[in-house]
């Protein structure tokens, strides 16, 4: 959506320009409006901190394209991905990791992992594994922790290079995405990434299930959400999407939906 560092400035203007012409048009000139501009301001920029696939602070891939540029035969050609989905796995590694990994590796799956740091302390073995399987390991931020979003740029890139570092001592390679915690997005956050050069990913269906109870129920949400393109965010530290993940692979493969990564 608003993509600029200036965007929240620019929606404060727009926003004051609209409710003083309002306000002309209707009652007169009336300061009164610009109260509830700025009150407007302020709803719509939480608004774009919390739902990432906003785009408001920074961009995010919060969809594959659905077309790419491939070299092939000294020419390049452009190749649809209409029925290509992701699926990612957010908080691990944890002790439900390792099943989720052989049901993928049974299906011949790769999938999106985004680390917590300090949950890969004592799972570095869960970790070389999802390595060797061809999986994608992203950044999750090392803490995981609620004031995430309230720090400092550069407490955030502390946070960011302390989980870079344990994952490069492990797989030999440093993350190339980061996944804000609770999806949250600040300006912080961004100036973060921006010195880290990392390419922040959001999702297209939430598969909430950290709070789902019904198996049932939760495979078709994310069947009924998930479309062409479609990064479908789930947790490989529930149990229930351990256990719904093999009928929900089917699913989503009678759908005609193939799985990648980024």
């Amino acid at each position: 959506m608003f993509n600029s560092k200036f965007a929240n400035f620019t929606v404060f203007f727009i926003l004051l320009i609209f409710t003083l012409v309002l306000g002309y048009f209707e009652n007169g000139y009336h300061w009164a409006w610009i109260p509830l501009s700025a009150i407007a301001y302020i709803v719509l920029v939480a608004a774009g901190s919390f739902f990432i696939r906003w785009n408001f602070y920074f961009k995010s891939i919060n969809r594959i394209p659905l077309l790419q540029m491939k070299f092939i035969n000294q020419k390049f050609q452009i190749q649809q991905r209409n029925l290509q989905i992701i699926l990612s796995f957010d908080d691990g590694p944890h002790e439900n990791t390792p099943e989720i990994l052989n049901i993928l590796a049974k299906e011949n799956i790769k999938a999106q992992f985004f680390l917590i740091g300090k949950n890969i302390v004592g799972k570095e073995d869960i970790v070389k594994q999802m390595h060797k399987d061809g999986h994608q390991i992203g950044n999750h931020s090392y803490l995981h922790g609620n004031n995430f979003d309230w720090k400092s740029s550069k407490a955030i890139v502390q946070e960011i290079e302390k989980t870079n570092e344990i994952i490069f001592n492990i797989t030999g390679e440093n993350p190339k995405y980061f996944r804000p915690p609770y999806g949250v997005t600040t300006p912080n956050i961004g100036k973060a990434l921006e010195i880290m050069e990392l390419v922040s990913v959001g999702w297209t269906v939430r598969s909430l299930d950290t709070t789902a109870k019904d198996e049932a129920k939760l495979i078709a949400k994310i069947a009924k959400e998930t479309v062409p393109g479609a990064i479908i965010l789930l947790h490989d530290r529930c149990d229930i999407t351990k256990k719904i993940l093999p009928k929900l692979i089917q699913q989503l493969r009678q759908k005609g939906f193939e799985f990648t990564i980024l």
